[in-house]
């Protein structure tokens, strides 16, 4: 069954771009189906529902239904491979 992955940042357009192309190379190499849709954080709560996971580089402003995992360590570069585990872990 295929997941589906919301990336959001404030905008929509600048760290969920990096973090978008992060997460969609990291399903693909572990051999995961899923659509990442790029959005902004404001739009989270209402695109939530059918979605398996929120990865946000900005602060969550309210709490979800679905698991939600703030990937700052992408941008920063210090605890990579960490978040690619608790993505991973929170997609299986």
């Amino acid at each position: 069954m295929s997941k589906k992955v919301l990336v959001a940042c404030g905008a929509g357009i600048a760290t969920s771009t990096v973090v978008m192309n992060r997460v969609e190379n990291l399903l693909k190499d572990n051999g995961i189906d899923a659509s990442v849709e790029q959005i902004k954080i404001a739009e989270a709560a209402s695109k939530q529902a059918g979605a398996d996971l929120i990865v946000s580089t900005t602060i969550l402003p309210t709490t979800y239904s679905i698991p939600a995992i703030i990937a700052t360590a992408y941008i920063s570069g210090i605890g990579m491979e960490e978040l690619d585990e608790e993505i991973l872990a929170n997609l299986k």
